[in-house]
């Protein structure tokens, strides 16, 4: 039997209320208010939101907007017990394998800081997947008892940078070019739904990142392969940039999508002087639009305009304005894994008041007190391609008077000269590569405020934006846009339900 989208919302509705009311739910014709439901979220009662929310669905009054946002604020709640899936016992144990003499009171104390994520669930104190992990990274005191590799970027990545950042500048000053040092890439994606995910016969819908092709710093891109005789790619109107297929699971097997294609890549390299920055045109577009808060995260709050005053001080040059906040957060804000986009309300306010973030939310973070410093910046992101070290990444690019538009790479810093420490024995820098460093040290150590390595893939140039063809239900990341997005007529498939892989070739 065929039943159609409005029909099987009606049955669904009145199940679900069936359910509630045989569950003790409120036996009440009253309709339960938003600030209710919102009150019983922030509490962390979670299951008695969900009833609620559940009650509130089974009015005929709401507009679909509104059933939109609260179907997605059950998934929402969902997603973050996800996330937060750790007890005490587990959190702890891990602890004591680096500190083994913790103690209740250092526990209390980094709760109370924020360096051991957690948070109440339905009356149950639950810690983020990576709590552990992350206290020594985000706690310095902490950091020393750590026993292994610590940090964000791998040391190979750090050594390479200190190398290769340089050669770039070197280069870039020879052919008084931006643009220059191109490096090529075969590159093959491959999206695979987990057995079973969807039923048998149905259609899967899938959106997977695809290179910009409105980007100076990519050229000579070229689709190679496709694995569905059928796909639709987004134009570059659209921020995020997708490859859309379609496929029809299977019983028992996996269902693979993938693409192959080659472009190359060319770093970008701004050689400019602070002087070199003009006054902006504050009556132009580009200054309004790009100064202006967007909700939800990019806003102005008296804790961001604090933080703004207190940096920037009395600078008035827009590009020291902004290497001052740079420095800031880069000082300030240690690398840790991150909770899921979907489920932070406000992803800078989350950076400040848990002293940490990864490259998105430190990016956010930058770009919101750039804005509300008077400099127009904007967000761009996709992967890092650097060998050995590929993974998902953001950053931004600040728009600077009489320069344009400059790419600023907040959670790779400040580049320094990297030693490593090996079985008791430092590994400096050669002879070499020292020299190398240390000519136009000051360009090189401040490179990423104003540049970027030719190692990138570019997918996405603003947050939050719609897809092509456009996506049906809730996003699994509704920020950003790199592993891909998954669906069928029947909901969203979120993370864990499918794997995402890139397989890079260096030509």
């Amino acid at each position: 039997m065929d039943l159609n989208f409005q029909t099987m919302k009606y049955i669904t509705i009145i199940i679900l209320s069936t359910m509630l009311f045989a569950c003790g739910g409120y036996l009440s014709n009253k309709v339960p208010t938003k600030g209710a439901i919102d009150k019983e979220i922030e509490q962390g009662n979670f299951t008695e939101a969900t009833k609620l929310i559940g009650l509130y669905l089974a009015s005929d009054t709401i507009s679909p907007e509104e059933r939109y946002k609260m179907n997605f604020s059950i998934d929402k709640m969902k997603r973050i017990k996800r996330d937060f899936s750790q007890r005490d016992t587990s959190v702890i144990d891990y602890i004591k394998k680096h500190h083994p003499q913790v103690t209740a009171e250092e526990i209390a104390a980094w709760e109370k800081s924020n360096a051991l994520e957690n948070m109440s669930i339905d009356g149950e104190k639950l810690y983020f997947h990576s709590a552990g992990r992350n206290l020594f990274r985000i706690d310095s005191a902490a950091a020393q008892m750590y026993k292994l590799p610590n940090g964000g970027q791998s040391d190979s990545l750090n050594r390479f940078l200190a190398w290769h950042i340089p050669q770039l500048i070197k280069e870039a000053q020879k052919t008084k070019k931006n643009y220059t040092s191109p490096v090529k890439m075969r590159v093959k994606y491959t999206l695979t739904v987990k057995p079973n995910e969807v039923p048998a016969g149905e259609t899967i819908r899938v959106w997977m990142p695809y290179p910009r092709t409105d980007v100076k710093s990519h050229t000579n891109i070229e689709l190679i392969s496709v694995s569905q005789p059928l796909y639709i790619i987004a134009p570059d109107s659209y921020a995020h940039k997708s490859i859309y297929m379609e496929g029809t699971a299977v019983e028992d097997q996996p269902t693979v999508f993938n693409y192959e294609f080659a472009y190359t890549s060319y770093a970008q390299v701004h050689l400019f002087k602070d002087e070199d920055v003009k006054e902006y045109n504050t009556e132009s577009q580009l200054y309004k639009e790009y100064t202006k808060e967007r909700a939800p995260h990019i806003l102005f709050s008296d804790n961001i305009k604090s933080k703004v005053n207190e940096v920037v001080g009395q600078e008035t040059n827009p590009y020291l304005k902004a290497k001052k906040i740079y420095e800031w957060i880069d000082s300030n804000f240690p690398w840790a894994s991150a909770r899921e986009y979907s489920t932070i309300d406000n992803i800078p306010e989350y950076v400040l008041a848990n002293h940490h973030g990864d490259c998105g939310q430190v990016s956010l973070l930058f770009i919101t007190m750039a804005r509300a410093a008077g400099i127009p910046v904007k967000w761009q992101s996709g992967w890092m391609m650097h060998p050995g070290n590929k993974n998902l990444h953001d950053w931004a690019e600040a728009y600077f008077e009489g320069v344009g538009w400059v790419p600023v790479d907040q959670s790779f810093g400040r580049v320094k000269e990297f030693v490593a420490k090996e079985n008791g024995n430092e590994n400096e820098l050669s002879q070499g590569e020292e020299k190398e460093f240390s000519q136009g040290a000051d360009e090189t150590f401040y490179f990423f405020t104003k540049g970027l390595d030719p190692y990138r893939l570019i997918v996405n140039q603003d947050i939050s934006q719609p897809f092509f063809p456009a996506k049906i239900y809730p996003r699994s990341e509704t920020v950003d846009f790199q592993r891909g997005e998954v669906e069928w007529k029947g909901e969203n498939l979120y993370f864990g339900r499918w794997r995402y892989n890139m397989d890079i070739e260096y030509l």
